[in-house]
C-alpha cells in the first residue's frame, strides 16, 4: 500500500494523504466518523481511478487514521478545515469530491465553501447534520445529563470493540455547521446512494437531504437491501459508474 504523504495544518498538525496523479476533473475521497483512508471504498475507487488515469486523492482527518491529533479533540469545523486544506493544497482542478456517511457532510460543506472547484458531489449514506438530527435529537434523558455532565459519552459500537466516543464539543461545534434546514444552493451534479437497510443513517434523512439541496441535477439512489457500509461487489459498482458519471 502507497505511504502516506503529510500536510501541515496551521496550527502543526499533520494530515496524512496519498494522491495520484492524472487526469481532470480529479476524484477526492471524505470518509466516515472514525473511519481512515485504507478503507474498502476509498481504495476500491483509488485502483479505479488509476486504471482510468484520473486523478485520485484520499486522506486522514486530524485524529483519524495516520493523521496527526487526537480524536475527541475533532468537530465538524476542524474536519472541514482539514477537507478544505486537501482540496486547495492536494487536488488539482476541477474536483469530484465524494463523501461517505460523516464524510458527506464535509464534502458538502467544502463544497459550499469553493464551489467553483467542485465538478460533482456522491454522496453515500450522507449524515449532514448528524450531530444534532441523528445523535442529540435521539439521546435519552440520561445520555444528555451525562453528555453535559462528563463532557463525553460513550456507546457500544456495531463496527469496533471499542465504544463510540461522542464529546459535547462535537455536538455544540456541530450546530455551528448545521445546513440541511436552511436549504443548500449548489449548481455541481448531486449523486446521493442510501441503504434502506442503514441503521446508522436512516434513509429518511437521505430523502431530507435530497430535499435540501437546491440545484436542479440532484438525485437520490435508494438500494433497498443496502447497508451503511455499502461495500459489497454491487455497491462497489454502484458508485463507481456514479463517480464516472460526473468525472467523464
Amino acid at each position: 500500500m502507497t505511504a502516506p504523504a503529510f500536510l501541515a495544518a496551521p496550527d502543526g498538525l499533520r494530515i496524512a494523504h496519498v494522491a495520484a496523479a492524472g487526469t481532470e476533473p480529479g476524484i477526492l475521497f471524505c470518509g466516515g466518523f472514525r473511519s481512515d483512508m485504507t478503507g474498502t471504498k476509498a481504495l476500491a475507487l483509488e485502483a479505479a481511478a488509476k486504471a482510468r488515469g484520473t486523478g485520485f486523492v484520499r486522506f486522514d482527518y486530524t485524529g483519524h487514521g495516520q493523521s496527526d491529533g487526537a480524536f475527541l479533540d475533532g468537530s465538524i469545523g476542524r474536519w472541514k478545515d482539514d477537507t478544505l486544506a486537501v482540496l486547495d493544497q492536494v487536488c488539482r482542478g476541477p474536483t469530484v469530491i465524494i463523501g461517505s456517511s460523516m464524510g458527506g457532510w464535509l464534502a458538502t460543506l467544502a463544497a459550499l465553501a469553493r464551489p467553483g472547484r467542485v465538478a460533482g458531489l456522491v454522496l453515500l449514506a450522507p449524515a449532514l447534520d448528524f450531530t444534532e438530527d441523528l445523535m442529540w435529537a435521539q439521546m435519552s434523558p440520561d445520555q444528555r445529563a451525562t453528555l453535559q455532565r462528563d463532557g463525553i459519552l460513550r456507546e457500544p459500537s456495531q463496527y469496533s470493540d471499542q465504544p463510540y466516543e461522542y464529546t459535547l464539543k462535537l455536538i455544540e461545534d456541530g450546530r455551528r455547521h448545521c445546513i440541511l434546514a436552511g436549504g443548500i444552493d449548489l449548481a455541481a451534479p448531486v449523486r446521493i446512494l442510501q441503504g434502506m437497510q442503514d441503521p446508522d443513517v436512516p434513509w429518511q434523512h437521505a430523502v431530507k437531504t435530497v430535499e435540501a439541496f437546491r440545484g436542479a441535477d440532484t438525485r437520490l439512489t435508494l438500494i433497498r437491501d443496502g447497508d451503511h457500509r455499502l461495500s459489497r461487489p454491487q455497491d462497489l459498482a454502484l458508485l463507481t459508474e456514479t463517480v464516472w458519471s460526473l468525472a467523464a
